[in-house]
């Protein structure tokens, strides 16, 4: 890296030459190559974030000598040491360390660093003589703790997560991870790694550090539901990154694929929960090189009958009480089973579940659902691929009302998803062929029209919408005119019995079918549905 030397003072520029020129410097913590600068624009100092990847060093890291110890060794000789800034402020207050608990967002701290440096520099010790001549001096486990989370932070951000792997913070990192240490500090080292892994660059340089994805992946076996939460989520992102051959070869083996189905099926956390499934997700929806090297042996483990499983207990639970911090895992859960439910050689083992179709309609029969609106879409699309391989399920359900109201209830939802919208039309053209109103009893017609008619407002948005993207659905347009043919069955029976004649909201009735009948007829026909 290089940095302008405008932007070094003097003094620090005359310090610089020096420190190359000198021959005695320590043997753990040597000078940078004169042409060692940086050329990064950030609103923090380089040389602040610098000195903070140097804190995190490991005390014992020059002692290490385990498989990744001398490759390790040989880095952090390279570790930059003469470009702290002098003025860096200490960590000690509490305003500079607002950080969130899942490190997902960068921090505004280049300000109060500075404002606040002038004073902490008086009043704090941990700038010492020692770290000022360039020694790496080790912290204590709440300050290594206060420094992981800074760049835990500060790693969410693309400039600073380059300066970072610039400056050896991976292999830092690794020497953390390798080494014996304390949970929490296992789980910082994991977030910063997880938020550098977000961005390009810094995810080819952990591809390319030796040992580093290996060590990310032992930690599976941590015993810590946030330590495997952070490795879960560092596993997903690098499945979903461009690098992810390189991921799913390190998680081939039988051991690793066993311990991520033991840790969904077995995890009391539902955020470990959440996590682990999305690993899978990851896996399904990854490139097809990933699936044909991780799904064959996910599938012969049971990953289908898993995922299926821990729906019935999601479902039980929604079903009993409404806890909000459970959603976001009743919708990866379903997620994950849709993804599955496209795949050729690896599709029926889902489709032919019967537990799986019962649990899925009884999500879209839920009266209310707003809370859970995300997973009642996703139902509504593996319902389609369900009946799109077993055809027959359709008869079971033909005469489900609950179940055809909360097909209707879904479409305010998804209106943004087309997918999802021209999957509800194939379930409902399903449904709806296979009812018989000539040979229906007024009454079964009656509980038909009504559910159609209360659910005018959901059709007709849908309808004029769908104007809009200029898509003509066969399956709309078979279920059009499905319904067209069940109100106008209504009223003709309604004008043959003269009891309707004694029926108080006759006329209020009549004009909601009349308009709900003159808005199917009207896009009924595909090559008109777009002039309208």
């Amino acid at each position: 890296m290089a940095v302008d030397a405008k932007s070094v003072p003097l003094e620090d520029q005359e310090e610089q030459e020096r420190q190359v020129q000198r021959h005695d410097a320590p043997a753990h913590n040597p000078s940078a190559p004169p042409d060692e600068f940086f050329d990064i624009s950030t609103t923090v100092d380089p040389s602040y974030v610098i000195s903070l990847i140097r804190k995190l060093l490991p005390a014992n890291a020059s002692n290490n000598h385990n498989s990744h110890g001398d490759v390790f060794y040989a880095h952090v000789q390279e570790l930059e040491t003469d470009h702290t800034d002098k003025t860096a402020p200490t960590l000690s207050g509490d305003r500079l360390l607002h950080v969130s608990n899942d490190g997902s967002e960068s921090m505004e701290i280049a300000d109060d660093f500075h404002k606040s440096a002038p004073e902490e520099r008086q009043n704090n010790g941990s700038y010492d003589g020692a770290e000022q001549c360039g020694h790496s001096v080790p912290v204590g486990e709440e300050a290594w703790e206060e420094y992981g989370c800074i760049l835990w932070d500060l790693a969410a951000s693309k400039t600073h997560a380059e300066l970072m792997v610039q400056n050896l913070i991976l292999e830092v990192l690794l020497a953390n991870l390798v080494v014996s240490q304390s949970l929490r500090a296992m789980e910082i080292t994991l977030g910063i790694i997880g938020n550098l892994a977000c961005h390009e660059v810094p995810m080819k340089h952990i591809v390319s550090t030796i040992g580093l994805i290996g060590t990310v992946v032992d930690q599976l076996f941590s015993e810590d539901a946030q330590c495997l939460c952070e490795a879960c989520r560092l596993l997903t992102v690098g499945l979903q990154s461009s690098e992810c051959i390189s991921w799913a070869k390190e998680l081939q083996s039988e051991h690793i694929l066993s311990r991520i189905l033991w840790i969904a099926e077995n995890s009391l956390n539902p955020q470990l929960i959440e996590k682990s499934v999305e690993v899978l997700l990851a896996t399904i929806e990854s490139s097809e090189e990933v699936v044909l090297i991780l799904l064959p042996p996910l599938m012969k483990l049971g990953l289908a009958s898993l995922l299926i499983n821990l729906l019935d207990f999601e479902m039980s639970q929604l079903l009993s009480e409404r806890v909000p911090e459970r959603y976001p895992v009743l919708d990866v859960i379903l997620r994950s089973i849709e993804a599955l439910s496209v795949i050729d050689g690896h599709s029926q083992e889902i489709c032919s579940n019967k537990d799986l179709f019962r649990l899925v309609c009884d999500l879209v029969k839920l009266p209310d659902k707003v809370e859970v609106a995300n997973s009642c879409i996703t139902a509504g699309v593996l319902i389609a691929n369900i009946l799109s391989d077993e055809p027959h399920l359709a008869s079971e359900i033909s005469q489900d009302l609950p179940f055809l109201q909360g097909l209707l209830d879904i479409f305010p939802f998804s209106s943004e998803d087309l997918e999802a919208r021209s999957a509800l039309w194939n379930i409902i053209a399903r449904l709806l062929v296979r009812v018989q109103e000539n040979e229906m009893s007024r009454s079964a017609l009656q509980q038909y029209v009504s559910v159609l008619v209360s659910k005018s407002d959901a059709i007709e948005d849908d309808l004029l919408d769908f104007q809009l993207d200029e898509l003509n659905s066969k399956a709309r347009t078979t279920s059009l005119r499905r319904i067209i043919s069940l109100l106008n069955q209504w009223t003709a029976s309604k004008d043959d019995d003269k009891e309707n004649e004694m029926m108080g909201n006759r006329y209020e009735d009549d004009i909601n079918i009349d308009r709900l009948l003159d808005c199917c007829c009207k896009h009924s026909e595909p090559n008109k549905s777009v002039l309208i």
